[in-house]
């Protein structure tokens, strides 16, 4: 006994099919109604399978024929019963006709039952069939030749034959509901009242499924965990499953994978769409085997849930040639890469506006519509703390049906302190597959980073050995954060309970001992932590930021500063952050662990501190006049930044400082010595000292090969004085003919912003930096800049906006690709350009002298 073939011909995308009845039974009356059809039908119906038998559902005085057409137009399935007269009846023979039709126009599935009679005779009109239609055959206009093609048709589907005595008649119409039950489909598409924002969501996705399209496609839900991803795929798939000729939907691949192994996956695969009780597979390989063997003929739709690993989709949907023309697989994950390896398109699914998370809230909570209105505040609380993501509105929803204002309340004030166990388990899923470095790098981004500029946070990331690069791009292919642009920055973001997590990981079952915690950003528990004796053990502490002023250094620049923000006001809040530490205890000494401090204010505890796993120190805001007595050991320390020191007039011995590699020096206006040894630190790859107008001791830079960029904006005479090689030759002795050698092999960048250079300066040196690629020179005194004698042969940019003394620039190197000279009040040649090949953009906005000369390659090009 064979199971029927199913076959479904795709309606349009837009339409959405519902049903009357599971079963419309075709049959002779005078064969089988008062026997093996009567009992068919009441065991269909028994099973809860609605069933359409002529006779039954009409009404009296209902045209038959009409009726008939359209109860078969609305049944999922017909079971035609051959039985030995069918053939002699021509109503039979006409309504077999239409149910043929209906298998092409609107998906009806044929399940023919032979009863009584060989599939042969049906097939080829013989015996009492072949009777029937010689009679037919001498009677003018009918069209015997349609009902030979339905028979035909029909027959050629393996069904269930019967003969008297080859079966028990109770376990032939027992075999034929088992099927029918496996087959059919809810009537209506289900509906779930909860469901909130699903249907502009779902009609987007089907949409991008391009359901028309005879193509194998294959579509990934992307996003955050507990985002709806599951809800939205199990939507569309219920709303257009009757549409392929078999479907299946596999729900947490993730876990199921790794319980039962992906063999069960498949053949779960194969036995869904196929309807078959028995699929055997010994392997991953032929279970690939099989499903492709399988259905490689058949249009499927296969819904693929929470898919977290590689192997997972190669094993259950490796290739679109696995499947047949118009296919369907939809995909959800919270890892976006896995859809780029494997060339799925990515559905990114957004989370619910305010209006949507407020319904779905109300609906969860069974919010009454009179007390909406008293609620009205405290709901929007919540819709606040859940941030439209509908996992939480639906937990929290749940949780507070049924409770007062006053608990509503009580529980929004504990989750801001004790996060939902519920919601931050299904968000640390994604964590949780984090490689450790991975970890590291999402939870110094979700306690220190959220909000503030990726440029600036990278150094911290590349000095603490995190590999940012491509573990960012790891964590946004996770969603655990989002990288946004604003005002030409790229901004770290991420959902605020995914952020709640991370500080419930990081503060661990310790809520309330900073002390134990990894990471340290309250100011509260700074002040804690400081308070603490200077026995206490905090090896458990990594990464620490002590941040008091309005505008942590990482925010922005010093001249990105806001303007409320003046002198006299930095002044003062540097005077205050003072005040609040000075009488705290150094208990950071005991911090044998830390790898990254970012201290404001007085820092007395540097000089007894062994922070020999320190990679990154950043301090600010402090009135104290230098910052450790003597030599000091840091051999670890990879990054360096002092910024907004007042009173600071020497930097120490940098000797114990043998790793660093960058250097940020910033508004240090009392600062007039940088110790000897730092043109010793031979793994230097960065250096900037802006706004530190009052150094007059800085050691040569020409011994550090490794430098790549060096940046002194604002930083008056600085440039000259690292240039000085010869101690007993000051630079105003030097007389015309002198000129030192300004050379470094590796440099990329050069800032020279706001240094005063003036002609004799630049005359002075010859430069020879072989691999500078970026030079700055704006806000300058010289009035030409000739480069016939400079050996730059890599230099792509060049910037000399606000120089209006600036008059000539001539000889531009041939490998010059943009200048960059706006407000140059004075400028008029650019000289000759013809051999600068790559040239391709000019600007020189605001310019009052310089005019366009007709023949030069930057005229074109010109802003």
């Amino acid at each position: 006994m064979a199971s029927s073939s199913s076959s479904f011909l795709s309606a349009p995308a837009s339409s959405s099919r519902s049903w009357k009845q599971h079963v419309f039974l075709s049959f002779r009356g005078e064969d089988t109604r008062n026997n093996f059809v009567g009992h068919l039908y009441t065991a269909l119906e028994n099973t809860g399978i609605i069933t359409y038998k002529d006779g039954k559902k009409l009404s009296l005085g209902e045209a038959i024929n009409p009726s008939l057409i359209k109860a078969i137009e609305q049944s999922q399935i017909a079971i035609i019963v051959f039985s030995e007269n069918y053939a002699d009846s021509s109503w039979c023979l006409n309504e077999l006709k239409h149910i043929m039709k209906c298998t092409k126009e609107t998906g009806l599935i044929v399940v023919p039952i032979f009863y009584g009679v060989e599939p042969s005779e049906v097939r080829k009109q013989e015996k009492k069939y072949g009777e029937a239609f010689a009679k037919y055959e001498s009677v003018k206009n009918i069209n015997v030749a349609s009902w030979r093609e339905a028979l035909v048709d029909a027959s050629g589907n393996s069904g269930q034959d019967f003969k008297s005595g080859s079966m028990d008649e109770s376990q032939l119409i027992k075999n034929i509901v088992n099927k029918i039950t496996k087959m059919k489909r809810p009537l209506t598409p289900r509906v779930n009242d909860k469901l909130v924002g699903i249907e502009a969501r779902r009609d987007a996705l089907i949409s991008k499924l391009q359901i028309e399209s005879d193509c194998v496609r294959m579509i990934g839900i992307w996003g955050v965990g507990g985002g709806g991803k599951t809800t939205l795929a199990t939507s569309v798939y219920s709303k257009i499953s009757w549409e392929f000729d078999g479907c299946c939907c596999i729900e947490n691949v993730r876990d199921e994978s790794s319980k039962n192994g992906l063999v069960t996956l498949q053949k779960q695969i194969i036995s869904g769409v196929l309807k078959q009780d028995e699929v055997r597979a010994g392997s991953i390989e032929e279970g690939k085997d099989m499903i492709r063997d399988m259905l490689s003929g058949k249009k499927v739709l296969i819904v693929l849930d929470d898919v977290d690993q590689r192997d997972q989709l190669e094993a259950l949907a490796g290739s679109r040639d696995w499947f047949g023309k118009g296919s369907r697989i939809i995909i959800t994950t919270r890892d976006e890469h896995l859809l780029k390896v494997h060339k799925v398109g990515v559905y990114n699914v957004t989370l619910l506006h305010n209006d949507e998370a407020t319904t779905l809230l109300h609906k969860c909570a069974r919010l009454e519509e009179r007390l909406m209105k008293d609620y009205e505040q405290v709901s929007q609380e919540v819709v606040t703390y859940a941030s439209g993501l509908p996992l939480a509105l639906t937990v929290l929803g749940s949780f507070l049906c049924g409770r007062g204002i006053k608990e509503w309340k009580e529980t929004l004030a504990k989750l801001k302190k004790i996060p939902n166990n519920d919601i931050v388990g299904k968000l640390r899923i994604s964590y949780d597959g984090l490689e450790k470095v991975e970890q590291d790098l999402f939870l110094d981004i979700a306690c220190f980073f959220r909000g503030f500029h990726k440029h600036n946070a990278m150094p911290v990331f590349e000095a603490c050995g995190l590999y940012p690069e491509i573990g960012l791009e790891v964590l946004r292919e996770k969603a655990l954060i989002t990288i946004s642009s604003y005002r030409q920055f790229d901004i770290f973001q991420m959902h605020d309970l995914v952020q709640e997590m991370a500080h419930h990981i990081v503060r661990g079952e310790h809520r309330n001992d900073p002390e134990k915690h990894s990471r340290i950003w309250k100011k509260e528990d700074v002040e804690t932590i400081c308070a603490m004796g200077a026995t206490t053990d905090l090896d458990m502490i990594e990464a620490i930021s002590h941040c008091y002023g309005s505008v942590p250094y990482w925010r922005t620049s010093l001249h990105y500063l806001p303007p409320f923000l003046g002198n006299e006001e930095l002044e003062l809040l540097i005077s205050e952050s003072a005040n609040q530490l000075q009488h705290l205890p150094p208990a950071i000494v005991n911090m044998k662990n830390l790898r990254w401090v970012d201290w404001e204010g007085v820092c007395p505890w540097l000089t007894n501190s062994p922070l020999n796993k320190l990679c990154c120190l950043t301090l600010s805001m402090s009135l104290q006049k230098q910052l450790w007595d003597g030599h000091k050991l840091l051999p670890n320390l990879k990054m360096m930044k002092i910024v907004d020191f007042e009173n600071l007039i020497m930097l120490p011995n940098f000797a114990g400082l043998p790793n660093l590699e960058r250097f940020e020096l910033e508004n240090c206006p009392k600062l007039q010595e940088i110790h000897s040894s730092f043109g010793l630190l031979e793994k230097l790859v960065f250096v900037t000292v802006e706004c530190c107008r009052g150094i007059k001791i800085f050691p040569s830079i020409n011994r550090l090969k490794n430098l790549k960029t060096v940046s002194f904006n604002w930083s008056t005479g600085l440039f000259k004085l690292i240039q000085h090689e010869q101690p007993s030759l000051p630079y105003s002795n030097m007389n015309h003919h002198t000129r030192l050698r300004f050379s470094q092999p590796n440099l990329t960048k050069l800032n020279l912003c706001g240094c005063e250079l003036t002609d004799e300066d630049i005359c002075s040196y010859k430069w020879e930096l072989s691999h500078l690629q970026e030079l700055n020179l704006s806000h300058n005194w010289f009035s030409r800049l000739d480069f016939s004698g400079w050996r730059l042969p890599r230099l792509k940019w060049l910037c000399v906006d606000w120089c209006g003394s600036l008059v000539e620039l001539s000889d531009l190197p041939s490998s010059i690709a943009i200048v960059e000279a706006n407000d140059c009040w004075s400028l008029e040649s650019f000289g000759d350009t013809s051999n600068c090949k790559w040239l391709w953009k000019v600007s020189t906005r605001y310019g009052k002298k310089v005019d366009p000369i007709h023949g030069e390659r930057f005229d074109n090009v010109r802003d």
